[in-house]
């Protein structure tokens, strides 16, 4: 365990919601300056780090008095990202220079990139960072660091779809329920954690006459956002969907767990949907699309899952031969596409071959549209 002491931050520990979910309580800290040295981005990565830059100054903040429980908290979570603790002379805005520790990035985890700015990172990054830290800091003293790292960029899955959440929420017209701050959480618990978690709660929310209702348990399965996007040749009026095997309907007993779907994939952290979609399309179809229409955005199975859907038809050029197989190797991907014709597309839903949500809600979405596509093609 890390010894305690007085610590120098330069990086996103400076936002005091993280530095408070991190460390567990608001500390007593100070301006102080790092002289020779500057902080920047890691190249392709939401932190920074410190680079030798002899006549800068690096800005940050000192703590004092930190205890050693407290220093192997921050070490816990600073460790996850290839860091390491080395000591540095600071001079603080009291005037005295200060004998302090700071995170380094270890030999070749991290090439730097540009100036690194902390309004800029709030902005991009605070939210999600901060919902991720809470969860990878519920690890702390249970699960090892290497573990919880290996979990890390899953935990920054579900804290994007939060701030998507948050930022996309539709105003109620018909709905008249009470908001999420009306319900009472009494305890969470996580009792499964690894590609997705399983969250389970005791709460009590409002009824409709106006009383609460009693102390219920709910589990939901969480899992970031993500998109579904089906391709459209307007010209040639063909689709392309793509054939995988699914572990859910395998778990079922389904005697044919291959399934027939759009191209989908999950949100990363900071992509916006639109990008997502073009991204899964090169990377599951090998295909670059046109224009995207939106067909949706909902909740597939909201009893039991948080998983969001943002759905899209894309305009594509589809000839002979853009079927293939495709994937991304470290997902395990296999995936197998078919081109047909939007007649036999549609004799899916008849057959219920075509038995996947995403593709049943694309197919009649086109359906109803496809002659407005096609005329404006």
């Amino acid at each position: 365990m890390s010894t305690g002491g007085d610590l120098f931050l330069y990086g996103t520990l400076r936002h005091r919601p993280l530095l408070e979910v991190v460390l567990g309580r608001a500390p007593r800290r100070q301006p102080a300056r790092l002289p020779g040295y500057r902080a920047h981005w890691a190249e392709g990565q939401p932190f920074p780090l410190l680079v030798e830059a002899p006549g800068a100054t690096a800005e940050g903040l000192l703590l004092t008095g930190l205890s050693e429980q407290e220093m192997a908290r921050l070490d816990y979570y600073e460790g996850g990202f290839g860091f390491v603790l080395r000591e540095v002379t600071v001079q603080a805005e009291d005037g005295v220079q200060h004998r302090a520790r700071a995170w380094f990035a270890r030999e070749g985890a991290w090439r730097a990139g540009a100036p690194f700015d902390l309004d800029d990172w709030a902005r991009r990054w605070g939210e999600m960072s901060v919902a991720a830290a809470a969860e990878y800091m519920e690890g702390f003293g249970t699960v090892p660091r290497a573990v919880a790292t290996r979990r890390l960029p899953q935990m920054r899955q579900r804290a994007w779809s939060r701030v998507l959440a948050r930022a996309g929420a539709v105003p109620p017209v018909i709905r008249n329920g009470p908001g999420a701050g009306e319900v009472a959480l009494l305890a969470r618990r996580r009792p499964y954690t690894n590609y997705f978690t399983l969250e389970e709660h005791e709460l009590r929310f409002p009824l409709f006459d106006g009383s609460m209702s009693a102390p219920v348990t709910r589990a939901t399965f969480v899992s970031g956002d993500a998109v579904t996007v089906l391709p459209y040749d307007p010209r040639r009026d063909r689709v392309l969907v793509v054939e995988q095997f699914r572990h859910g309907p395998f778990v079922r007993g389904d005697r044919w767990p291959w399934t027939l779907e759009p191209v989908a994939g999950r949100i990363d952290p900071g992509e916006t949907p639109e990008a997502a979609a073009r991204r899964e399309m090169a990377e599951e179809a090998g295909l670059e699309v046109g224009h995207l229409y939106r067909v949706g955005r909902y909740y597939p199975s909201p009893g039991a899952c948080s998983e969001y859907l943002h759905s899209f038809v894309a305009e594509a050029d589809l000839p002979d031969g853009a079927a293939g197989t495709f994937g991304v190797d470290h997902e395990a991907e296999d995936i197998r596409g078919h081109l047909l014709g939007f007649a036999t597309a549609m004799e899916l839903l008849a057959t219920g071959e075509a038995d996947t949500g995403p593709l049943i809600l694309s197919l009649l979405w086109l359906a109803a549209r496809r002659e407005a596509i096609r005329a404006g093609a």
